[in-house]
């Protein structure tokens, strides 16, 4: 669509724009580089790459983020991999959130640091305070138990604060945490655990999803043969695993543990964390995140791109298993009120997780684009349930926020506030594309690309391309990217995962187009994409036109190879008060080929009682093409529901209109 300023949804105004960090960090920054005052984000952009060392070293100043920096901010190597940000530096992750130091006033101490809440709206209120001295008796009770600098921590917990204080202690005393959440299956924890031999095993007793009880702890049994590492098991609950071969206590016994006081600093690229690729097409990648790297980028995110303030609260819908959860605990280093939700989005209905963000003055809203998707078609008007006088931003990932849904949300939310669609990974542990509070929001479009990130759009044949849609890529080296794979010694798997598209450039997987705005839009993943004909297309151009049938939940669309080409195959989920028809196929298909093009319409399209979802909760359109071509999927225990795939596995093209 020609983009014309009626695409303009919201535009902030100049007296805002003059208050945020992006402005307040601008002037400074650029004044300490003897450069002119400028109003434009890409002469920021630009020089934050041009002075990346100190671009980054004025992210730590400005964020005043506890530490040492050391005297050298960078040394580059041939390949994007060696280079070293900070080889010098020394931090504390548990020290950079919780900021003790700063606990001396009690006005500091008291302020909120956590607000909790589950399906039955009980609330846990945690000051800050309160939560450092949590962390500090845990780190106490798993340093007096052994548990030393590199060791691993892991933990099968839901989000509430036990496992945002077992994350913090982990850090504190410089261990690496990695966890699941309580859906993922014993063949899933175990894919993952299994990979990087922890000492300590952090569960829950129990916890509820759409107020169904589910026991962690019972996993405990089934898992631990698995994972003979384990020394150690701690329950959050009444009662300790029972299990006479090695130490099991509770939650309660760890936080009566003498505190730690020796807040050790550890270097900038100490491994903080290991996360996992989805699986679906094997074992989960073990990707190793350090220290210095995260906090950096999350600042960085939340101040600027977000203008998180003091005293903001940020809230994301999340589990443990995912990303964006260890993105949210991160918001503790800007001074915000972190919000938790254990649970059902929908656990007592569509209006469940705007009850608790107007019960806790929510400034930062953020959830799956596909949460958005669904609250629209349950038909409520969100400003009945949330007073949005508070609410300044609205954040989006998981998957393509779609231009009917910028629509619906500045319809639903009023347009008084930044819709951000923001895009990276796991991969990164934070985003390439993001928003940007100076900037307008225009209809489909992810504001801007991160500062400090030289994104770009490369077609295929290494050339960067503008308003064409091709693979996005990242050309220099930024301090969040992983420290390494989990066993991947050489980098075998890292170099393959990220570099063996083109040499020496991140290859993010993803299928993007930039225009000459510096604006984004994210197409799907490049695995996913459709290619009849020998042309392109993303996934995402078929999903923005179901958006019009409200009779459609959920969709996927994929390939089936055929005759030497390859034949879009679309599946739908459907409300269920509908039932799948040729007419409603149809009338799919004319949208498609009038708005988008003939290539797009699929040859078949099929009605399927469910879709296959990772445990992340991402809809997996791989496990659907390799379902219907006969191949073995490579690990469907990355599924959280791999009972799905039976239709598919069964379907034939006569079963399709």
């Amino acid at each position: 669509m020609e983009e014309t300023q009626e695409t303009v949804l919201w535009t902030p105004s100049p007296a805002s724009v003059i208050q945020t960090h992006m402005s307040l960090f601008a002037d400074s920054f650029l004044s300490a580089l003897g450069q002119p005052p400028a109003n434009d984000y890409s002469t920021l952009h630009f020089l934050s790459l041009a002075h990346a060392d100190r671009f980054w070293r004025h992210v730590w100043n400005y964020c005043d983020v506890p530490g040492d920096q050391g005297d050298v901010a960078f040394i580059s190597g041939t390949r994007m991999i060696d280079a070293r940000w900070f080889p010098l530096g020394r931090m504390n992750l548990a020290e950079a959130l919780l900021r003790p130091s700063d606990l001396d006033t009690d006005e500091n101490a008291g302020s909120l640091a956590i607000l909790a809440y589950d399906e039955a709206s009980e609330e846990i209120r945690m000051t800050r305070r309160e939560l450092f001295e949590q962390v500090a008796a845990v780190a106490g009770f798993l340093k007096r138990n052994g548990i030393q600098a590199g060791d691993r921590v892991a933990a099968v917990l839901p989000n509430v604060p036990e496992a945002v204080i077992a994350m913090l202690a982990t850090a504190a005393i410089g261990a690496v945490w990695s966890s699941c959440s309580p859906e993922f299956g014993d063949d899933a924890v175990v894919d993952r655990f299994g990979q990087i031999n922890p000492r300590v095993l952090i569960t829950a007793e129990r916890t509820t999803y759409n107020h169904k009880l589910v026991e962690p702890a019972k996993k405990v049994g089934q898992i631990l043969p698995r994972l003979p590492s384990v020394e150690l098991v701690v329950t959050v609950g009444s009662a300790a695993y029972d299990n006479s071969q090695i130490d099991c206590i509770t939650w309660r016994e760890a936080l009566a543990e003498p505190p730690l006081t020796d807040w050790e600093q550890f270097p900038f690229a100490h491994p903080l964390c290991i996360v996992y690729s989805s699986g679906t097409t094997g074992a989960p990648k073990c990707i190793v995140h350090g220290t210095g790297g995260t906090v950096l980028q999350h600042v960085k995110e939340h101040r600027l791109h977000c203008n998180l303030i003091d005293g903001d609260c940020l809230f994301y819908y999340t589990t443990t298993g995912w990303m964006m959860w260890n993105w949210l605990v991160s918001g503790l280093a800007s001074n915000a009120t972190i919000v938790l939700y254990d649970g059902s989005p929908f656990a007592n209905g569509p209006q469940t997780l705007l009850h608790i963000a107007e019960k806790s003055g929510v400034t930062h809203f953020g959830a799956g684009a596909r949460y958005y998707a669904a609250l629209e078609k349950h038909d409520l008007d969100p400003k009945q349930f949330l007073s949005t006088n508070k609410l300044r931003c609205l954040l989006s990932t998981g998957s393509p926020l779609l231009p009917s849904n910028f629509d619906w949300l500045y319809s639903a939310f009023g347009d008084q506030l930044t819709v951000a669609s923001i895009s990276g990974g796991t991969d990164i542990l934070s985003c390439f594309v993001l928003g940007n509070p100076n900037m307008s929001v225009r209809r489909g479009k992810i504001q801007c690309k991160g500062l400090g990130m030289d994104v770009q759009i490369w077609n295929d044949l290494g050339q960067r391309v503008l308003n064409t849609p091709g693979e996005l890529v990242c050309v220099a080296p930024f301090p969040c990217m992983p420290i390494g794979f989990w066993n991947d010694p050489a980098n075998e798997k890292y170099l393959k995962a990220y570099f063996s598209r083109f040499e020496n450039v991140w290859c993010h997987g993803d299928w993007a187009e930039e225009n000459e705005r510096g604006e984004f839009v994210i197409y799907g993943r490049s695995d996913a994409t459709l290619n009849p004909g020998g042309v392109r297309i993303g996934t995402a151009e078929i999903y923005q036109q179901l958006e019009a049938f409200p009779e459609v939940l959920e969709s996927i669309a994929t390939v089936l190879r055929q005759d030497g080409d390859e034949q879009i195959v679309l599946f739908l989920r459907l409300v269920d008060t509908v039932t799948g028809n040729q007419d409603l196929a149809e009338r799919i298909r004319m949208r498609l080929k009038s708005r988008c093009s003939p290539r797009h319409v699929p040859r078949y399209i099929g009605y399927a009682p469910d879709l296959p979802r990772t445990v992340s909760g991402k809809l997996s359109e791989i496990a659907v093409r390799s379902a219907i071509c006969g191949e073995v999927l490579g690990n469907a225990g990355a599924l959280a529901n791999p009972d799905s795939l039976r239709f598919f596995q069964s379907w034939k093209p006569t079963d399709s209109y």
